[in-house]
């Protein structure tokens, strides 16, 4: 069976390969007798598979060791919570607000903390980001947090913000749910980043965080045992029962992203030149149609979400109904602000998107 290219935002695509992998281990994990879903979460052999994860993770994304690696549940929602019970102090902290997501974490955060808005785009309807030298920032705040990646209106830091250079002593804390593990990470800028699996890590389930050591023990007293950073980094993430087969695929994940190359690049080099090829080939499309149009600032594009819009929108369903018969699926746009939407993360293939745009002059030809 040809399987089609879903363009889903998440619960998204999982590389083939993978799949696959999990589905030759359902019943037997490497002679165990057991499935990864029925192991204990401390015995030997899935400590193994938690410890090659977590090895693998930390090699791929290059992460220092003064950084503690998390593996939690909750999703980026939960963490909009657990990071100022964590690190706030019950004091300020400084939000920049550049899209749905950023905005969903400012008012979560109100609940245990003094939220600042240092900066926001909400009034040019989240198309471009704010230049790091205006924003607003605190001289008390306890952390930054940006969302690095907006999911539903297609916007990225194409440069994470350097706050030292902008005067500001805060940690820079960073949701980087949707594009991470799709491009390289400046470790020296943050102070804590963290991201659902279900982009381009693996199943949902799964939240990776990713702290620096000296943020460890702050948690305000109403924090949670489970959701403390603290008390999670020194049991292993495994004080209360991990997501077991979430991180197992994760891990899976992982190994496949070991073994990706584009030229002479391996890894998560690899797959950020082929990532910005796709973005770059479907944008083209875009922005060279009569028909379709990106309302983003060509400089903050996304490379893993791409929102697009027909001019035309009471021709929206026979689109979506031609993408579905093609085999191209989930290209609805955010009920929240409407038109399609493909996210186009590392397990889509170059081949993938070439479909989509092949169908996207199609249609607009058909529709002339």
């Amino acid at each position: 069976m040809t399987r089609p290219f879903n363009f889903s935002a998440g619960p998204a695509a999982i590389p083939e390969e993978v799949l696959t992998q999990a589905a030759a281990e359902m019943l037997d994990w490497h002679g165990s007798g057991m499935g990864v879903m029925e192991m204990s979460h401390r015995g030997k052999e899935f400590l193994s598979i938690y410890a090659q994860t977590k090895a693998d993770f930390r090699a791929l994304m290059a992460v220092p060791p003064e950084f503690k690696i998390l593996f939690m549940q909750g999703g980026g929602l939960g963490e909009n919570a657990i990071v100022p019970l964590n690190l706030s102090r019950g004091g300020k902290i400084d939000c920049v607000v550049t899209g749905s997501w950023s905005q969903k974490s400012q008012k979560e955060a109100r609940k245990y903390a003094q939220v600042h808005i240092a900066a926001s785009t909400e009034a040019s309807g989240y198309t471009r980001l704010p230049d790091p030298a205006s924003w607003d920032l605190s001289s008390d705040a306890n952390y930054v947090h940006i969302c690095s990646n907006e999911t539903i209106d297609g916007i990225e830091f194409q440069t994470l913000p350097d706050l030292q250079a902008l005067g500001s002593k805060a940690p820079l804390v960073v949701d980087f749910s949707s594009h991470v593990a799709s491009r390289p990470v400046d470790w020296s800028k943050i102070g804590l980043a963290f991201g659902g699996a279900q982009k381009n890590l693996g199943p949902a389930g799964l939240t990776v965080v990713v702290v620096r050591e000296d943020l460890l023990g702050h948690a305000l007293d109403i924090c949670p045992s489970a959701f403390n950073y603290e008390t999670v980094a020194d049991n292993q993430s495994m004080y209360n029962t991990p997501p077991t087969f979430a991180i197992y695929i994760a891990g899976l994940t992982f190994q496949w992203l070991k073994h990706q190359t584009e030229g002479d690049l391996h890894g998560i080099a690899a797959m950020e030149q082929r990532n910005i090829a796709k973005a770059e080939l479907l944008y083209s499309a875009i922005d060279q149609s009569q028909l379709y149009f990106n309302k983003v600032d060509a400089d903050c594009r996304s490379r893993m979400n791409v929102p697009f819009f027909l001019r035309d929108e009471s021709r929206n369903d026979a689109f979506l109904e031609g993408a579905k018969a093609r085999g191209l699926l989930q290209l609805k746009g955010h009920k929240s602000v409407g038109g399609m939407r493909a996210s186009i993360y590392n397990a889509m293939p170059l081949a993938g998107v070439q479909a989509l745009v092949d169908y996207m002059h199609a249609f607009e030809k058909s529709q002339a």
